[in-house]
């Protein structure tokens, strides 16, 4: 009988598994796109668009269950303000996994799972600030040496 055997284990433990979706949640839903393996990705899917799909009920009980799951304020905010609006009119199909060949060094297939009407922008936003920030901090630290 294949009772429970609904998602793979990927061969981690379940705590692993928890922690690395719920990691990964937070990637894809900061940079709306992310390549990993094709199976993580088939089973990120189904995390995901059900994440949105709380963002989209809204209330602070769904933003409690969203927090329990992906340990980052800053993603929570993301998925109840930014993408909540942005997916009001659709009714599920949030996310797009596009398979993108092998790994080099074991041949794992690879895919790309994005956000549908992702913002190009996203992808990397949150290195840019920093790096903007540390170049502003250089610039206020050679201003203040001159």
């Amino acid at each position: 009988m294949r009772h429970g055997n609904a998602h793979r284990k990927l061969g981690v433990t379940a705590s692993h598994r928890k922690a690395m979706f719920a990691n990964m949640s937070v990637a894809l839903i900061e940079n709306e796109q992310i390549t990993t393996t094709l199976a993580k990705a088939k089973d990120l899917r189904s995390i995901a668009e059900s994440l949105i799909t709380l963002g989209k009920k809204g209330g602070l009980a769904n933003r409690r269950r969203a927090m329990s799951i992906l340990h980052d304020e800053t993603s929570v905010r993301k998925l109840f303000d930014g993408l909540a609006e942005r997916y009001k009119a659709r009714q599920g199909g949030y996310t797009r996994v596009i398979k993108a060949g092998f790994r080099y060094g074991d041949a794992a297939a690879m895919a790309v799972i994005e956000l549908v009407d992702r913002d190009p922008e996203a992808k990397g936003a949150k290195q840019r600030a920093l790096l903007e920030k540390k170049k502003a901090a250089e610039a206020a630290e050679a201003d203040k040496k001159a």
